[in-house]
C-alpha cells in the first residue's frame, strides 16, 4: 500500500493577544532575572530603582495573564503563545512572590 499524501488545510492562526502574553512574560522574566542578578552582583545593597522595575514587571505579569486568558477565548486559533504566555507571566509572579515571602520571614 502507498502512503496517501494528505493535506490539511486550514485557516488558523496565532493569536496576536497570546504572541504579545508571550513578549511580556519574556521581558518580565528578563527584568526580573536582571535585577535579581545586579542584587546579588550588588550583596543585597540595590538602588531603589530596582525595586521600581520589579513592580513594573509585576503590572506587566499581570497585563500578560489577561492577555492570555483573553486569547485563549478567540475561536480559531492556536494556543501555543497563549498556554507559553500565560506560563512564563505566572512564573514571574511565582518568583515575585517567593522573593516577598523570603524577605518578609528573613531571620
Amino acid at each position: 500500500m502507498s502512503k496517501k499524501n494528505s493535506y490539511i488545510f486550514t485557516n488558523k492562526e496565532h493569536s496576536q493577544k497570546g504572541i504579545m502574553s508571550t513578549i511580556l512574560g519574556v521581558i518580565s522574566l528578563a527584568t526580573l532575572a536582571y535585577a535579581i542578578w545586579m542584587s546579588y552582583r550588588l550583596e543585597g545593597d540595590v538602588p531603589l530603582q530596582y525595586g521600581a522595575a520589579v513592580m513594573l514587571v509585576m503590572l506587566f505579569a499581570f497585563a500578560g495573564i489577561i492577555l492570555g486568558v483573553i486569547s485563549k477565548s478567540e475561536p480559531d486559533k492556536y494556543y501555543l503563545f497563549t498556554y507559553l504566555g500565560i506560563g512564563l507571566n505566572i512564573l514571574t509572579l511565582a518568583v515575585i512572590s517567593a522573593i516577598l515571602y523570603a524577605g518578609a520571614y528573613a531571620l
